[in-house]
């Protein structure tokens, strides 16, 4: 199970105990919201794209969706998600639960600057229902990202 590899990432820095289950969903940025009683905009969703022969997971605030050329100036192409059923394979968490933390080798890793303006975010923890609260220093240094990236335009 996916939010077991979340937990097991994190118990190397003591922090296992910091990966939430809700009763119910959080897959996606409204739920999440919703079951923590925050802003939606605080949620880091966290977004599955194909580049070439590259899988780039692009972690944005809740509030913000791709900005397609700004995604093709980064990138160096189209901004093509992963279907829904490669997701899971490709990355290692499926669909609702997707994350930064404890990816598959290979798996590109990128922080989208709106998340600079909060204290703390939310992103998932491997499963529809799990999250972790974290500052964005905690999020910059578990998520192994490769840098900050402005590739989103606001909903």
């Amino acid at each position: 199970m996916s939010i077991e590899k979340v937990k097991e990432y994190f118990r190397q820095y003591g922090m296992e105990d910091r990966v939430w289950e809700k009763e119910h969903s959080s897959a996606t940025v409204e739920e999440a919201a919703e079951a923590l009683g925050c802003e939606p905009q605080r949620i880091a969703k966290t977004l599955s794209f194909q580049a070439g022969d590259r899988v780039v997971l692009v972690v944005t605030a809740g509030d913000r969706k791709i900005d397609n050329k700004k995604y093709r100036e980064q990138f160096g192409c189209k901004a093509k998600m992963l279907k829904f059923e490669e997701v899971e394979d490709l990355v290692g968490h499926a669909v609702g639960g997707v994350c930064p933390f404890a990816v598959k080798e290979g798996v590109e890793v990128y922080l989208v600057e709106s998340l600079k303006r909060f204290e703390t975010v939310f992103p998932a923890a491997g499963s529809s229902n799990s999250m972790i609260e974290l500052s964005i220093k905690e999020l910059e240094r578990y998520s192994h990202s490769l840098q900050w990236v402005d590739v989103c335009k606001e909903s």
